[in-house]
């Protein structure tokens, strides 16, 4: 059984942004356009953090860290 989305990422990889599904321990689950309807019903009310520092570093390790300040991460009701 997958365990569930805990976080949403939202992060730029070669000039697109991307959606990235992790859970609580910060392995991805799923990856999407992330201009889909889903990211603005899954982000509704809920403010957003970057993914800079230790805590994301092995999770979006193809990252610069820059791209990782850029992201945006919001930590999902479940």
């Amino acid at each position: 059984m997958q365990k569930p989305a805990r976080f949403l990422v939202l992060i730029e990889s070669d000039g697109a942004m991307l959606a990235r599904l992790f859970d609580a321990e910060r392995r991805q689950l799923a990856e999407f356009d992330a201009s889909s309807e889903e990211v603005a019903v899954m982000s509704s009310g809920l403010l957003p953090r970057d993914a800079a520092g230790a805590l994301w570093e092995a999770a979006l390790a193809g990252h610069s860290e820059g791209e990782r300040q850029a992201a945006r991460v919001y930590t999902l009701d479940v």
